[in-house]
């Protein structure tokens, strides 16, 4: 009987230990079993290179492990009440995931419960019992950053997803933590766990054009979340990557190799059309639909803006002949003052967000000039979510925002002198900056360029409706 070399125990002995075989006992056994099979194989005449490859065939690419975890899990106790745990844990947070969903679209109570517990479940219970797993399997050093990276980004991503249906504080700080954690320290710890692969070298640029992929999508859905620009440059760049490059080339290298035709694989396949493309589309769609909520508000603001100026107009010619004409256009001019120094600012903020740094510009057709003032056009807009210019020119303290609270305060000072004193209690709330524009509580950094102008908007017609009303006081006079 044929009978192994040293050099050749010693390789089939550095293979099982890369697999990560942690039970000694076992592994020892394991390398005395697989020495004697290949042995046998030997005796029919092949090599060793030829009936080392038909042995690790015949055993499949997991066996060993599957071996070692069958065995830990008869001898030891802690080990088999947290793979069970781990296996209960997860079915039942993903099921209250899933009627959470459900209910929350059907709009029946108990969704947010559900929810919550699904969520503490998931993130307290089934990740340190899964990590608790990996780490008796394998005692890797090497790969305890990956594990413990997983744990800390999948549990911000549950809570992330948790506070944002919820529609808690801090949702957002928690998603981007979670994609930063994902994008800094699990994908490249996964990526440079699967590089250090010897058995799939032809793999690693597989490997590479994949992690990127995924960083790019990760990062795009980042963005696209928080309003950054360059959101839908991550998204597209990574799903090309993904979808064009990685996943062909993958497939191309282990389509005809028939151990990679498995559930495996099918998961695989699977699971990539059901996370990247459908996780692309939502976006997409959840982008048209949130420009599609504020163009339609805007055009209606700017549609009754032009009515409450034409009505007021027209009401001051009527009594051009009036001996009140002459307080109605002071009033009117006065009002217009003001309109264009909203207008103006909206212009300034328009100008930031099409303009490069410290270069504001506006493009041919996005704004233009008609007999009630000047008229936005917001679908023309490049940039129409860039939360820059709201906090330039619309946070307390910056000079746009004092130029206009102390011209409203001025307007109010002098409706108070020609309106009486109960009708000017219920003008007053119309006129106060802060609240279209609050002082306290909001990050200005993260309201969008429509969001501000849409509030602008808002403003001016607040200021044309109680123009309306005085003017109306004033000609009954």
């Amino acid at each position: 009987m044929p009978e192994l070399s040293l050099h050749h125990i010693d390789q089939i002995s550095r293979d099982i230990r890369r697999q990560e075989i942690t039970f000694s006992h076992l592994l020892e056994d394991l390398i005395d079993h697989v020495c004697c099979d290949v042995e046998n194989e030997m005796q029919a005449g092949l090599n060793f290179a030829d009936a080392y490859h038909r042995v690790k065939k015949k055993m499949g690419t997991r066996r060993l492990k599957e071996i070692q975890e069958e065995t830990l899990y008869e001898v030891d106790s802690k080990y088999r009440f947290m793979k069970r745990l781990m296996k209960i844990t997860g079915v039942a947070g993903t099921i209250l995931f899933g009627f959470a969903a459900l209910f929350k679209i059907q709009h029946w109570p108990g969704a947010g419960q559900m929810m919550t517990l699904g969520a503490f479940i998931l993130a307290f219970v089934f990740l340190p019992s899964a990590l608790s797993v990996l780490w008796k399997e394998t005692h890797n050093r090497k790969r305890l950053f990956l594990f413990i990276s997983a744990f800390f980004a999948g549990m911000l991503f549950i809570f992330g997803i948790l506070f944002k249906i919820q529609h808690w504080p801090f949702a957002g700080a928690i998603l981007t933590l979670a994609a930063l954690s994902g994008i800094l320290f699990f994908i490249p710890a996964l990526a440079l766990s699967r590089l250090s692969d010897q058995e799939n070298k032809a793999k690693r640029p597989v490997y590479v054009l994949g992690a990127v992929g995924t960083v790019l999508f990760v990062a795009g859905l980042l963005f696209k979340m928080q309003h950054w620009p360059l959101a839908t440059v991550f998204l597209l760049t990574g799903i090309f990557l993904l979808c064009f490059l990685a996943f062909p080339m993958f497939t191309w290298l282990t389509w005809k190799e028939e151990s990679h035709i498995s559930p495996m694989f099918i998961f695989l396949v699977i699971g990539f059309l059901l996370i990247i493309v459908p996780g692309a589309m939502l976006t997409l769609s959840l982008q048209h639909s949130y420009q599609e909520f504020y163009y339609p508000n805007n055009d209606q603001q700017k549609a009754l803006y032009d009515y409450l100026f034409r009505k007021n107009s027209s009401l001051i010619s009527r009594y051009k002949d009036s001996s009140n004409y002459h307080e109605m256009e002071q009033l009117h001019s006065k009002t217009t003052e003001i309109l264009a120094i909203i207008s103006n600012i909206q212009k300034k903020m328009v100008q930031e967000s099409e303009g490069q740094p410290g270069k504001p510009a506006v493009s041919n057709g996005q704004i233009n000039q008609t007999e009630t003032g000047q008229e936005i056009l917001y679908r023309e807009l490049s940039k129409p979510f860039a939360p820059g210019p709201a906090k330039a020119f619309l946070t307390p303290g910056c000079s746009t925002r004092n130029e206009l609270n102390s011209s409203m305060a001025e307007y109010v000072n002098y409706l108070t002198g020609i309106t009486p004193a109960e009708d000017m209690l219920k003008y007053k709330k119309m006129l106060d900056t802060g609240i279209f524009l609050p002082v306290v509580n909001i990050d200005y950094g993260k309201i969008t360029l429509m969001g501000g102008l849409h509030t602008l908007e808002i403003m001016k017609n607040g200021l044309l409706t109680v123009e309306s009303c005085v003017l109306n006081t004033i000609a009954r006079h």
